[in-house]
C-alpha cells in the first residue's frame, strides 16, 4: 500500500518533462520544484555542473570546456545519459534526502513513439524510481484546467509547449482523436530570430527571442508595444540596437501560428459528430506556455468559429493533472502505454 508517508514524506511523485521546462509535484505537497530543462556539462569529462536555472542562465555564453545543453528536443529525451542526471537532480531538489524509490508519474506527449516511451521510461528507473507511470499530456492539463476527464462529454484541449503542441479531444478518460507537432515555442523562437536576420540584419540569441517573445510577442492584436532587442549587427560584426514592434511579431509567427491552428482544424474534422457538438459548446481549453502568447485564444476563435478559453493557471495545468492522479496510481499500467501502436490500430 502506498502511504503518504512514515515519516512524513510522499512515495509517489509526478514530473511534467517539458522540453523547455519542469514542474516537479509531491503527493500531499502540491508543486514544489518549476526549473528550466538545461543541464551544464563539462565537455571533457562529462561532469554535470549545474542543472536548472543555474544552468539556463550558462546558455549561449559557456566557455569551450563547458556546454550547457537541453537533453529533451521536440517532447522526447534525446540525450538519455544526461536526461537520467537531470531528471534525478530535480528529484533530490524536491524533496532532498526524504525519498526512498518513489512511484513516478511523467507526462509524455500524445503522439509519442515506443521507442521514446522507452526512454522516458528508463530515466525515471535510473534516477531512481521503483516504478514509472505514463500519462498523457492532454489528459493531465484537462484535468489540471478542473475539467472530469472521465465523463462521456468531449472536451478539446490545445497544449502549447516549449517543443510540442499537443491538440486532443478527450472523452470517458481517453484521448479520442488527437495530433502532435513540433510546432511549439521554440519555433515561435526560431520564427523571431529568422525575421528579426532578414528584416534588420541583426543576428539575435534564443534567449533574447523567448524575452522577447514574452515581453511584446503576439499572434492577434494591436501590437503598439514596442522593445529595444540588442544583437550582432550582419553587417559590420559590431553590437547593435533595434526597436521591434508587437506587428512585428505577429509577422514573425504567423506561419507558426497557422500551423497550430491547421492542426486544430484537422482534430475537429476527424472527431466523431457527437463528440464534435460537445466541444462546439464547451469550447477549446488552451493550456501551456506557448498558450500565453498575446491573442492565441482570439486566433482559434477566429479561425475556428468556437469559444477558446485560456486555463486559469495554463502553465502548470499538466503538472496540477499529474498531481490529482498520483492517488490513482495503482490503476493506471506501469511502464509504456504503447500509445504508437494505439495509433496504428485507430487508422
Amino acid at each position: 500500500m502506498d502511504k503518504q508517508g512514515q515519516g512524513g514524506f510522499a512515495r509517489a511523485i509526478a514530473m511534467d518533462l517539458g522540453t523547455t521546462s519542469v514542474l516537479v509535484a509531491v503527493r500531499g505537497r502540491g508543486i514544489l520544484l518549476q526549473e528550466p530543462s538545461v543541464v551544464a556539462v563539462d565537455r571533457h569529462t562529462g561532469k554535470i555542473l549545474q542543472v536548472g536555472q543555474a544552468a539556463r542562465q550558462m546558455l549561449g555564453r559557456t566557455p569551450g570546456d563547458l556546454v550547457a545543453v537541453r537533453p529533451l528536443r521536440e517532447g522526447v529525451i534525446s540525450d538519455c545519459t544526461v536526461a537520467e542526471a537531470m531528471v534525478r537532480a530535480f528529484l533530490h531538489k524536491a524533496a532532498p534526502g526524504r525519498l526512498l524509490k518513489p512511484r513516478l508519474l511523467v507526462s509524455v506527449p500524445s503522439g509519442i513513439s515506443e521507442v521514446a516511451e522507452r526512454a522516458v521510461v528508463e530515466a525515471g528507473l535510473q534516477a531512481g524510481a521503483r516504478r514509472v507511470y505514463l500519462m498523457e499530456e492532454p489528459l493531465a492539463a484537462a484535468l489540471g484546467a478542473g475539467i472530469d476527464i472521465a465523463q462521456p462529454e468531449g472536451h478539446m484541449v490545445v497544449d502549447i509547449g516549449g517543443g510540442t503542441t499537443d491538440v486532443a479531444v478527450a472523452a470517458l478518460g481517453g484521448v479520442v482523436a488527437s495530433t502532435c507537432l513540433t510546432t511549439a515555442g521554440d519555433q515561435f523562437d526560431e520564427a523571431l530570430i529568422q525575421y528579426v536576420r532578414q528584416t534588420h540584419g541583426l543576428l539575435i540569441g534564443a534567449r533574447t527571442a523567448e524575452e522577447v517573445k514574452c515581453a511584446i510577442g503576439q499572434v492577434a492584436g494591436e501590437g503598439e508595444e514596442t522593445l529595444a532587442v540588442k544583437g550582432r549587427c550582419l553587417n559590420t560584426g559590431l553590437p547593435r540596437e533595434v526597436t521591434l514592434s508587437g506587428k512585428e511579431t505577429e509577422t514573425a509567427f504567423a506561419p507558426v501560428a497557422q500551423t497550430i491552428v491547421s492542426a486544430v482544424q484537422d482534430v475537429l474534422e476527424r472527431t466523431p459528430p457527437e463528440l464534435a457538438a460537445d466541444v462546439a459548446v464547451s469550447g477549446i481549453l488552451l493550456t501551456g506556455g506557448g498558450s500565453l502568447l498575446r491573442g492565441m485564444d482570439t486566433l482559434l476563435a477566429q479561425e475556428t468559429g468556437m469559444a477558446t478559453h485560456l486555463a486559469e493557471d495554463p502553465i502548470r495545468a499538466v503538472a496540477l493533472g499529474l498531481e490529482a492522479t498520483l492517488p490513482h496510481l495503482t490503476k493506471r499500467q506501469e511502464g509504456v502505454l504503447n500509445l504508437a501502436r494505439r495509433r496504428q490500430v485507430e487508422v
